[in-house]
């Protein structure tokens, strides 16, 4: 799969969102043009293969990381990092 092409700090922020149970793939969209597929795609990419195991699990069904899934609308958290 091509990815775009993304500067190590983009990288980073991407991985770390990922990783976090209330960051949804639409959210990495939003902000990084990045979509579900193309994440786990860099994903698999950035890490060791035991550690991409272990976040495929993780968020595997995890109704968090996908908007229409939420049952919960209030309690959204916002970094500093983020872009509007």
């Amino acid at each position: 799969m091509n990815l775009p092409k993304l500067d190590t700090k983009a990288i980073d922020r991407i991985v770390e969102m990922a990783w976090e149970d209330r960051t949804s793939f639409e959210a990495i969209e939003l902000q990084y043009g990045l979509k579900e597929k193309e994440v786990i795609a860099l994903m698999r990419r950035e890490m060791k293969a035991s550690s991409f195991r272990m976040w495929r699990k993780r968020v595997t069904g995890r109704k968090t990381k996908h908007l229409k899934k939420r049952d919960f609308i209030e309690g959204r958290f916002k970094c500093k990092n983020q872009k509007s």
